[in-house]
C-alpha cells in the first residue's frame, strides 16, 4: 500500500536515526495495545520499514483486566493479518493486583518473544509529562523525574526503545484519524480512581490553559534532568570508589564534597552493601553521620542493620 511521506514520517525518521534508537536489517518486535499510540507507531515502523529493511512482528499482552480484554486482542491480531505480520499473543495466567506489576509482567512477557533485538513501544511526550508530575507530587528527586528514557535494557540482548517520545497524544490520535486506523477504546482510560488517569484528564488540561505546550515541555525537562543525573551520578559512583574500603565510608574524603554527591554516594552505599533502594529519609540520616560525633547511630535500614560513625568512618552493623 503507498502512503503520502509526511513531516511526522520525517520526523520519527530523523529521531531514529540521530538518537541511534535502531538499526537497518533489525528484527523489531512492535507492541501494541490497539490504543491510538501504539497503531501509530505500528503504522509509521511499517512506512519506514523499506528505508531501514526492518523485520517487523506484532505482540499484544492480554492483561485479563477488562471484560473486552479477548475482543481487543482479536482486534489487534486481526490488525496484524492485514499488516501481514506475525503475531505474538500472551495472556496472563491470573489477575494482575497493580499497574506496577502489570507492567513488569507485561515486560517479562516481551522479553520471552525470541528473534528481536529491539521492542519499540508506543510512549509518547503526554506519557512522559504524565509520568513526571505522577512522581514529582510523590516526592521524587530527579531520578524518578527523568522516566520514561528514549531505550532500557531488558536483558543483555534485548533493547526497549521508544522512538514516539517527541509526539504528544494529540499527534498520534491525528495521525491514526488520517490513516483511518481504527482505535480500540480502553474503558479503563475514563476510570479517575486511577491517579494517571486523573492527571491525564484533569491536571494536564488545567496546566495547559497556563501553557498549551505544557506537554512538550515537560518532556524537555525528563531531557534536561537525565543529562543532569548522568553526568552526577558518574562522579557520585567515582567519588565511592576513593570513600569505600573495608573501614567503611571515608567521611573525610566525603566532607569535601556537595551534598549532592554526598547524598548519591549514599544512596549507592547503602543499595550496595544491603541491597534494598533506601528512601530520602534513610538517605538523610546517614548523610549526617559525615559530620556527626563518634558513635552516633541512624535507626535500624533492614532488619537490625544500622549505620554507625566509627572514627572517620561510617560503618554498617548489626545490633
Amino acid at each position: 500500500m503507498t502512503y503520502s511521506w509526511t513531516p511526522l514520517h520525517a520526523q520519527i525518521h530523523k529521531t531514529i536515526r540521530h538518537r541511534n534508537l535502531l538499526q537497518k536489517n533489525q528484527s523489531i518486535l512492535i507492541a501494541v495495545s490497539g490504543g491510538q499510540d501504539s497503531l501509530c507507531l505500528a503504522q509509521l515502523m511499517i512506512d519506514l520499514r523499506s528505508r531501514w529493511n526492518w523485520q517487523l512482528a506484532i505482540a499484544h499482552c492480554d492483561h485479563r483486566w477488562r471484560s473486552d480484554s479477548q475482543e481487543n486482542a482479536h482486534h489487534v491480531a486481526t490488525l496484524a493479518e492485514k499488516w501481514d505480520l506475525p503475531f505474538h499473543l500472551r495472556v496472563a495466567d491470573s489477575t494482575l493486583e497493580s499497574e506496577a506489576a502489570a507492567r513488569e509482567w507485561r515486560y517479562a512477557q516481551l522479553r520471552s518473544i525470541e528473534g528481536f533485538s529491539s521492542i519499540a513501544t508506543g510512549h509518547t511526550a503526554s506519557d512522559r509529562a504524565e509520568t513526571l508530575l505522577f512522581n514529582l507530587i510523590r516526592g521524587s528527586g530527579a531520578d524518578g523525574l527523568r522516566s520514561l528514557n528514549w531505550t532500557r535494557s531488558l536483558s543483555p540482548t534485548q533493547t526497549l526503545v521508544r522512538p514516539l517520545l517527541e509526539l504528544t497524544r494529540a499527534q498520534t490520535g491525528e495521525f491514526c484519524r488520517d490513516r483511518n486506523l481504527q482505535i480500540w477504546e480502553d474503558s479503563t482510560n475514563s476510570d479517575l480512581t486511577y491517579s494517571r488517569n486523573r492527571i491525564r484528564q484533569e491536571l494536564i488540561p488545567y496546566l495547559k490553559t497556563y501553557n498549551p505546550q505544557v506537554e512538550q515541555h515537560l518532556s524537555q525537562t525528563i531531557e534536561l534532568l537525565s543529562a543532569d543525573v548522568d553526568y552526577l551520578e558518574g562522579a557520585a559512583s567515582e567519588l565511592y570508589e576513593q570513600a569505600n574500603s573495608s573501614n567503611g565510608l571515608d567521611r573525610r574524603i566525603l566532607k569535601q564534597a556537595a551534598i549532592a554527591l554526598q547524598r548519591r554516594v549514599i544512596r549507592q552505599f547503602l543499595a550496595r552493601s544491603l541491597n534494598f533502594s533506601p528512601n530520602f529519609e534513610q538517605v538523610e540520616k546517614c548523610v549526617a553521620l559525615i559530620t556527626a560525633p563518634n558513635r552516633s547511630r541512624t535507626d535500624p535500614f533492614v532488619g537490625t542493620t544500622i549505620a554507625e560513625v566509627a572514627g572517620d568512618f561510617i560503618q554498617l552493623r548489626s545490633l
